[in-house]
């Protein structure tokens, strides 16, 4: 299948879309296992009822959790290999001066703009304020995906060269590597804290430089350049692959939480890292399906998909209310059955945050905001 970088890609639009809506869900479900008052999952979690572990799994595990892994994905598909010519500087400097100045300008709002609301104190405000050099602010934890988006945006032109010349077996042979790292982080949590060299004077073992999101970057051009796949054939595999992942995904989680039992949220959520098995088979699957719309993207998600990086920096800002209204102080009877509560405060802040995005992008110098 041949996709042409001039010509916009219908399913990269859908995609984009897709993942920032289902990043909310992720964080709207998460308001239905904290253990304590933040809405978001804390160190330790506890599940209200039946109905909680049941709809957090569905929500959150078995369809949110491909969010990250496709955003990842998408930009590798979208910037692998580099255009000719370009050099290495040439490609930070473009990348970076999209991403940098709207991701600093929402560091500093969550530092302060809870302010304004009472939403936290000056000495957490600046304590946040000294952090951003080194880490997202309190308020802010969403932000962690920044880094290793970075981290891709680094390794770009270091593997780039590699991935013009490699052939199909090459590139297969390092993706089976990956995917043989992937079983690490079920291995650390229930076989060795440490594996293959790692000890406390070292943390970089064995599979290190073939783990971790530069796999999803040689799986997105491997599905660029080598699948030659028919649209029936990615359907079926992919549809096989979604299912079987986003299956295992939100099972693990329901087998892990017992209802009014306090647990570490690792333990809950053994399975629910970005990089394990389940969640990169699943991720494949659900690209796979994508791929295969090849009509253009209606209007409203072309424009949705331009605003999905100011959306999902802002989201917090709307979700926290929002879910505070949902839960209406109990996770155990919130204002609507939490089968309902959850789409909804996802649905309503995916909302506000389009709304919000578009406007400030009528706005002179908007890119440097919201990125759009």
């Amino acid at each position: 299948m041949n996709y042409e970088m001039k010509d916009r890609i219908a399913f990269v639009d859908w995609i984009r879309v897709i993942a920032c809506f289902l990043v909310m869900l992720v964080h709207a479900s998460e308001n239905f296992y904290g253990a304590d008052d933040s809405g978001l999952a804390g160190n330790v979690s506890m599940l209200a009822t039946e109905s909680n572990r049941f709809w957090v799994a569905f929500y959150d595990g078995a369809l949110g959790r491909v969010a990250v892994p496709l955003f990842m994905t998408i930009s590798a598909f979208l910037l692998v290999p580099m255009k000719p010519g370009m050099s290495m500087t040439d490609f930070y400097r473009r990348r970076f001066l999209r991403i940098l100045p709207p991701m600093i300008v929402f560091m500093l709002l969550y530092c302060f703009l809870p302010l304004a609301w009472g939403g936290m104190t000056w000495e957490t405000s600046m304590n946040d304020l000294c952090r951003l050099p080194w880490n997202f602010p309190s308020m802010a934890g969403h932000l962690w995906f920044m880094y290793p988006l970075i981290s891709l945006y680094l390794i770009i032109p270091v593997v780039s060269p590699w991935l013009e010349k490699a052939s199909a077996k090459d590139e297969r042979l390092f993706l089976y590597i990956f995917v043989f790292s992937t079983t690490m982080p079920w291995l650390h949590r229930f076989v060795s804290d440490e594996l293959w060299g790692e000890c406390f004077w070292n943390g970089f073992h064995m599979l290190w430089y073939c783990s971790g999101y530069l796999g999803y970057l040689v799986l997105a051009h491997y599905i660029r350049y080598h699948l030659k796949w028919t649209d029936s054939k990615r359907i079926i595999v992919g549809l096989v692959c979604f299912i079987v992942g986003a299956a295992f995904t939100g099972w693990s989680f329901w087998l892990k939480g017992v209802p009014g039992v306090a647990i570490e949220t690792p333990m809950l959520e053994w399975s629910w890292e970005f990089c394990t098995l389940n969640v990169l088979v699943a991720t494949y699957g659900l690209f796979l399906l994508f791929s295969t719309i090849h009509r253009p993207a209606p209007r409203y998600i072309t424009s949705l998909a331009k605003l999905s990086f100011g959306m999902y920096l802002m989201h917090l800002f709307f979700l926290a209310p929002i879910a505070v209204y949902f839960v209406n102080g109990s996770q155990a009877q919130p204002l609507i059955p939490v089968w309902a509560a959850i789409p909804a405060i996802a649905v309503l802040s995916f909302i506000c945050c389009a709304i919000t995005t578009k406007i400030i992008s009528l706005l002179p110098g908007s890119k440097w905001i919201v990125g759009a």
